[in-house]
């Protein structure tokens, strides 16, 4: 039980939060269907990758999660665990990740061993920015980039901007996250977007979500794809205003729970896309 609370995957939510940007960039980058052996590896490395970035970030947060409400009752903090242990997790589970990336090609290879680096990063870059939101955001993204080298062993503009787009998303959605945690990372000294920007941080959510639905709409345009594709950015965009307004009580319970509903979002806009190439196909 200690393994999965280190790993959480008794939480799966981050798994959801980073599988749905792989797969919307999979799917672009095949034009429908992504060859199955790909789609397994980088399923299988979205579940590892985000489980070692969790065992990571605990080591590193393992002097302060004790004094969090919310993380009080992490492994580390309650001793059931020690940093050995989160180390040595971690190191396992990279290079699990690392063994499946190795099935694929040398720039999908060289693009991991940057996502694993930010993934290390983040943790630690709470102590150094106010801004690691946007170190998750690259972390996460660079998944995008790595489905279309895998698929097409090159990287196309539409690439970098679906990166942009997963980027500006994690920023919003991790912007919520961070003001749940408000109040005792100002006690104890964690930097974030949300304690650096205070009650400007939803005007910074609402830009991050205005860019994230702007990129996808040009990257829907660049691969001109087809009404199911527009129509479920229209259902994220109201999905992501109400969380929006969720959050706008700066209740910690309702701010959470805004950063839960960012999965609902992801999920649309992954069904949109699929039904999107079964009515009309790839690009002609």
């Amino acid at each position: 039980m200690a393994l999965l609370s280190l790993t959480r995957l008794d939480r799966p939510i981050g798994i959801f939060l980073l599988l749905w940007p792989m797969l919307w960039a999979l799917w672009f980058a095949a034009e429908g269907l992504p060859p199955l052996d790909i789609l397994g590896i980088f399923t299988l490395g979205t579940v590892l990758t985000r489980s070692a970035g969790c065992a990571i970030n605990d080591f590193a947060d393992r002097k302060i999660d004790g004094r969090v409400t919310r993380t009080r009752l992490r492994p580390l903090a309650t001793g059931a665990l020690t940093p050995r242990d989160a180390l040595l997790t971690t190191v396992v589970l990279m290079l699990l990740a690392l063994g499946l990336v190795l099935l694929t090609n040398p720039l999908t290879i060289a693009l991991s061993v940057i996502a694993c680096a930010l993934a290390i990063l983040y943790p630690f870059s709470k102590r150094v920015t106010d801004f690691p939101q946007v170190v998750l955001g690259a972390a996460f993204g660079l998944a995008v980039p790595m489905s279309f080298s895998a698929v097409t062993s090159s990287l196309p503009v539409i690439a970098w901007v679906l990166f942009a787009a997963a980027l500006s998303w994690a920023v919003a959605y991790d912007t919520f996250y961070a003001m749940s945690d408000r109040e005792d990372d100002l006690s104890i000294g964690v930097r974030s977007t949300a304690t650096r920007l205070g009650h400007h941080d939803l005007t910074l959510v609402a830009i991050a979500y205005a860019i994230t639905f702007g990129l996808l709409i040009i990257a829907g345009l660049m691969a001109t794809r087809g009404m199911f594709w527009f129509i479920g950015i229209g259902i994220a965009t109201v999905l992501a205003a109400r969380e929006w307004r969720r959050a706008s009580s700066r209740d910690a319970a309702d701010c959470l729970a805004a950063f839960l509903g960012n999965h609902r979002i992801g999920a649309v806009l992954f069904i949109a896309l699929v039904l999107d190439f079964v009515s009309t196909g790839p690009a002609a």
